[in-house]
């Protein structure tokens, strides 16, 4: 069997809630060795955190190797250092300050490990807002991300981590690069990604528009059409079908499709702009062909004219949706305690073949026997 890509990359990893684990996560399923560092006792508190909180654990930290260390405390404080000294890589995203105040920040590790590549994953890069405290919904508020999700008047976070989690993948673009250059020169790199940046490259298309426009976008729930069908609509049982047609040949497909004769021979459709103007007409009359149809039917309309649609699914929903699991996308994860879920692997395929589970979610210390207790630090991550 081929090596994975960062087969024999060792990263310590401290790191807590999603973030620091998504950037950690990405690296061990490449195939690097991820030692995650946590407290003794219960281990990361991000393990048992209730509510919308409680997948968070589960879905960022397989594949790695769970050590528990205690870095107040001089001889696990020597081995965290010995672990460092054996690393190629460091990601930590605590508060600001607090890895430098505990001795642990880039310029004390790299004068002990010259080729260490310290990964800082914060809230903002350097600036006025660099001390911050900062959390995903805190960038998306004051980075125009809730603005532009929610209606007018109700900013709205997005319904995911999206800036934790992309964070996490700079860093891991960041990490990648500097093992590159290390390559020629031997020598780390000091890399920060950080959530506020992050949220500001998401919105860059609604910074542009502004610029052009002269004026503020209009939340997405009221923007301006670009299309006159891009839209959510209705089957026979009330429910609810995304359906769009983006091209003039998608637009007589459609028509075709759902019968739509009177308005696919209607010169004033025949453009873009035309369809657009005269977009509560399209809608009413799509509608109502719809509206006698059932979603299974519609799906298959669309899907045989190759024009895009969805049912409007739930998360819940994916773990039985048929194209991910067909495709070998989703991890059946074990968790500690003997329970699992399905979770998604990385969306990626290296000549067709997923970047699988190589091992589940571990119990806090799973592997002290092997990178903790022993005399020496070991050189590789343990058979399990």
């Amino acid at each position: 069997m081929e090596p994975l890509p960062l087969e024999g990359i060792r990263v310590i990893e401290f790191s807590h809630m999603v973030m620091g684990p998504s950037c950690g996560m990405i690296l061990a399923d490449l195939g690097a060795e991820v030692i995650k560092i946590e407290p003794r006792g219960p281990g990361d508190k991000t393990r048992y955190l209730p509510g919308s909180g409680s997948g968070l654990f589960p879905a960022f930290n397989r594949n790695k190797h769970s050590v528990q260390l205690d870095i107040a405390e001089a001889a696990d404080r020597d081995r965290v250092l010995d672990l460092i000294d054996s690393a190629d890589v460091l990601l930590e995203n605590f508060r600001v300050g607090k890895m430098e105040s505990i001795g642990f920040g880039y310029e004390e590790l790299s004068a002990r490990n010259p080729g260490l590549i310290y990964c800082s994953l914060k809230g903002f890069l350097s600036g006025p807002y660099g001390n911050r405290a900062a959390l995903d919904e805190v960038v998306q508020m004051l980075g125009g991300l809730a603005y532009m999700t929610g209606p007018p008047g109700q900013p709205l976070r997005a319904g995911a981590s999206v800036n934790d989690i992309m964070g996490g993948m700079f860093g891991v673009i960041g990490i990648q690069s500097a093992l590159r250059v290390r390559e020629t020169t031997g020598r780390g790199k000091l890399i920060n990604s950080a959530l506020f940046e992050n949220n500001a490259f998401l919105v860059g298309t609604h910074m542009a528009q502004a610029q052009i426009s002269g004026e503020p976008p209009r939340p997405m729930p009221t923007r301006q059409a670009t299309w006159a069908v891009y839209d959510i609509f209705r089957d026979a049982e009330d429910n609810q079908v995304f359906v769009a047609a983006v091209s003039d040949g998608q637009w007589r497909d459609l028509c075709d499709e759902f019968g739509l004769t009177g308005l696919a021979a209607d010169p004033d459709m025949f453009t873009n702009q035309g369809r657009v103007d005269q977009r509560d007409r399209i809608h009413r009359e799509l509608q109502a062909a719809l509206s006698q149809l059932s979603l299974a039917e519609i799906e298959e309309k669309c899907t045989r004219r190759g024009l895009p649609v969805a049912p409007v699914n739930t998360p819940g929903d994916l773990t039985s949706d048929p194209h991910l699991v067909a495709s070998g996308a989703l991890a059946h994860t074990g968790l500690p305690g003997g329970t699992s879920v399905d979770v998604p692997l990385l969306p990626l395929t290296f000549d067709g073949s997923r970047l699988g589970l190589r091992g589940d979610v571990p119990e806090p210390g799973r592997h002290n026997s092997h990178y903790r207790d022993g005399p020496t630090v070991p050189t590789g991550p343990p058979n399990d």
